[in-house]
């Protein structure tokens, strides 16, 4: 006996927490939130640091940095991560978009 299943594709949007149904509020908040703790995990990453050496340079506790290696983003704001990132070196760039430039 063949049985055919079918596999649905749903396309989902540049936010993964709008696909799994946050408000758009929250939704835009927490994608913020990942994506800044993306680059600063590739930044620890790149360096090739232990929790311990990036704890020093960011003069944090190994347990947060623990905290964003795993990302838990309950635990950070947009601000403290902004400031690891200026601590990094990195340049922010923020580009508000209207959505009548669409």
């Amino acid at each position: 006996m063949i049985v055919s299943k079918s596999n649905d594709i749903i396309v989902g949007s540049d936010n993964v927490f709008e696909d799994l149904g946050f408000p758009p509020d929250e939704a835009l908040n927490l994608k913020i939130r990942a994506d800044l703790m993306l680059k600063l995990r590739s930044f620890i990453k790149n360096k090739g640091w232990t929790q311990q050496q990036a704890a020093q340079f960011f003069n944090e506790t190994q347990p947060r940095i623990s905290n964003l290696i795993n990302g838990e983003i309950s635990r950070f704001s947009v601000d403290k991560l902004l400031v690891m990132l200026a601590l990094a070196g990195m340049k922010i760039k923020l580009e508000v978009i209207s959505m009548e430039d669409k």
